[in-house]
């Protein structure tokens, strides 16, 4: 069987029955009793991964141990082979070389014991390194994803059949991963499947703090061979996290626990009956497609829980059409959650007290007003930092730095230099918002930044804005909605972005100016707001909510702010980016004051405008908290 028919086999074979992936190589290696010779000297020794060079004869028997017992599939012996780690050993330069021969050894292993009836696999094991770009530092994206490049290279190289990047401490890494695959399939021409497993920690998050269903979230947009939890714990500690994966997934979903969790001597001690009976239970109950061992597992582990899984039904894979979005936590956006709040003060054009921080250097107190908005009740955080009097790449990359070490929500990344996206994109764990794109200069736009959003999970704010000479930006809502449906054809048809993933914002223009331009385009939007939400259900929409009251006395701004957001989620809106410390409820306006406001909007009576400036020239403004 040739390599792409191996793949098509694996493939079928995950939606057919429960394939069990080996056990712990560093066990079976420490239960050998090496000693420095064996490793190629004193300096190496502890290196696992240099035993591929120095003496393969073992790392093929203990594949042959794993195999004899059942598996379906095992791992190279490759899990700490990136350059990062090798360079510990002075073996840097030997990291392809060192992935290419563990990659062979258990090609060769995994073939002379495949049959017809029970074919056999090779995963390439890559490792979190021993740095982590969120929680250690001390490394880049680009130094990892060129290790990984570097790694990934070498197991395709020696007949892999899959790139597993497992015990995923940290998502962004895990991108980082997903980078340097990318250019090793550049590199070489050709694909192969890719497979994630993160590692929860005893208190519920990954190191870099994400929980089971964040992690999905910002991996949700590759497609994956699978996704899992391997290591940190025992299949019992992670019940809860399965079941979370096994009801989001629409991929296949891995469990391969330790044999429990260590005690004080390093020691693992749940026996193979205690694992396979609780595997077993998660197999019951559908959620899984692949079972294994990680730490502590040995092979009567692997043999019990072949035995175990041996004729059940795998988990169907989840079809969903959510819109979900993630930071540190994951945020769907739909009927329940909206309108989401996105917080509008992280922007240096729209608010004066961000700015003069920024301009002074002062990230940390910047930090401050992102989670003083998160803290009043912002689901979102609006980033932007483009000062044309400033470097808006460094500024993005320090305030990033900051911000996402005191909050949990989805950022949105609020730049049109697509330098700058990426950069930011590199920095954040989570599914971010790009904001924005249009067709203002035709696809120039989709065209530099869609890509970026495919590579590194992020969904895309769409302005209603095209290249017509008459109206670029549409003011009524026939426009509105004309420039929707063909961004939103060009993007799923020709881009091959999910409908889920396009937000759609209408445009807000000032309804108080008295330019007979927007006389009455407060409406436009919210009747453009509903068409676009009858006409294309399965996207969202969002509102830069505060344009409409622009110009007018400041003590009026948030009362109309408030009214024409509660009109525009009555027609349907999603997400609005607003003051979250400024936010009135409907309800609590007084009624002389909704209907000044809705008289402007709907532009009603003789001269709204006057009439609402009158009212609310000689109030003073309530001074926000953030202001004193």
């Amino acid at each position: 069987m040739n390599q792409t028919d191996r793949i098509v086999a694996l493939k079928t074979l995950l939606t057919e029955r429960v394939l069990v992936i080996d056990g712990a190589m560093g066990t079976a290696i420490q239960n050998r009793n090496l000693g420095p010779d064996d490793f190629g000297g004193p300096e190496y020794e502890g290196c696992n991964e240099y035993l591929v060079i120095t003496r393969p004869e073992v790392i093929a028997d203990v594949h042959q141990g794993y195999l004899d017992a059942g598996a379906d599939i095992i791992e190279t012996d490759t899990f700490g082979a990136t350059s990062v780690v090798l360079a510990e050993y002075n073996l840097a330069h030997e990291a392809r070389r060192i992935n290419r021969e563990a990659a062979q050894i258990a090609r060769q292993v995994a073939d002379a014991a495949s049959s017809p009836d029970k074919p056999r696999f090779v995963a390439g094991s890559m490792g979190p390194t021993t740095k982590t770009i969120s929680v250690t530092g001390g490394v880049t994206f680009d130094d990892l994803a060129a290790s990984y490049h570097e790694q990934a290279a070498g197991l395709m190289e020696g007949e892999s059949d899959l790139l597993l990047l497992e015990t995923s401490q940290d998502t962004i890494n895990v991108k980082a991963g997903l980078e340097g695959i990318d250019r090793a399939f550049a590199e070489l021409s050709r694909e192969i499947p890719v497979a994630v497993q993160g590692t929860v920690e005893p208190m519920g998050t990954l190191l870099a703090g994400q929980d089971p269903e964040a992690f999905y979230t910002s991996l949700a947009h590759r497609n994956l061979l699978w996704i899992g939890f391997n290591c940190a714990t025992g299949p019992e500690f992670m019940t809860d996290h399965i079941r979370t994966l096994a009801g989001l997934s629409r991929f296949p979903v891995a469990c391969v626990p330790n044999a429990g969790l260590p005690d004080e001597d390093g020691n693992y001690n749940e026996t193979p009956e205690m694992l396979s009976h609780t595997v077993g239970r998660f197999v019951e109950s559908g959620w899984v497609n692949l079972v294994g061992g990680c730490c502590g597992t040995v092979p009567e582990h692997i043999r019990l829980l072949s035995e175990t899984v041996s004729g059940a039904n795998p988990r169907n894979m989840v079809e969903s059409h959510e819109t979900r979005v993630s930071g540190i936590e994951a945020l769907v956006i739909d009927q329940d959650t909206r309108p989401v709040i996105v917080g509008e003060r992280t922007n240096v054009l729209g608010s004066r007290r961000f700015r003069r921080l920024i301009n002074q250097g002062a990230f940390e107190e910047a930090s401050e007003v992102g989670r003083r908005q998160v803290r009043n009740g912002a689901h979102v955080l609006d980033v932007c930092l483009q000062d044309p009097d400033r470097d808006e790449l460094s500024d993005v990359i320090q305030f990033l730095d900051h911000v996402t070490k005191k909050v949990k929500t989805t950022i949105m990344v609020d730049s049109t230099d697509a330098k700058v996206i990426e950069e930011s994109l590199k920095r954040l764990q989570g599914k971010s918002i790009i904001n924005s794109i249009n067709l203002e200069d035709g696809e120039e736009r989709f065209q530099s930044v869609v890509p970026l959003a495919k590579r590194y999970g992020a969904a895309l704010v769409v302005g209603c804005i095209d290249d017509d000479k008459a109206q670029a930006q549409a003011v009524t809502r026939e426009r509105k909605l004309e420039v929707a449906l063909r961004s939103h054809k060009l993007l799923t048809e020709k881009y091959g972005v999910p409908e889920e993933d396009i937000i759609f914002d209408p445009l807000v223009f000032p309804a108080g100016t008295g330019d007979q331009n927007y006389v009455g385009s407060g409406a436009e939007t919210i009747e453009g707001v509903r068409l676009i939400k009858e006409a294309l259900p399965n996207t969202k929409t969002i509102l830069g909510i505060s344009n409409v009251s622009f110009g007018l006395p400041t003590a009026g701004r948030e009362v109309l702010n408030s009214v024409f957001l509660y009109h525009c989620v009555q027609a349907g809106l999603d997400a609005a980016i607003v003051n979250s410390q400024g936010v009135e409820r409907y309800a609590s306006i007084p009624e002389e004051e909704r209907v000044l406001a809705e008289d402007l909007i709907w532009n009603r009576g003789d001269d709204p405008i006057s009439a609402f400036a009158d009212h609310f020239r000689e109030r003073r403004p309530v001074v926000s908290e953030e202001d004193r």
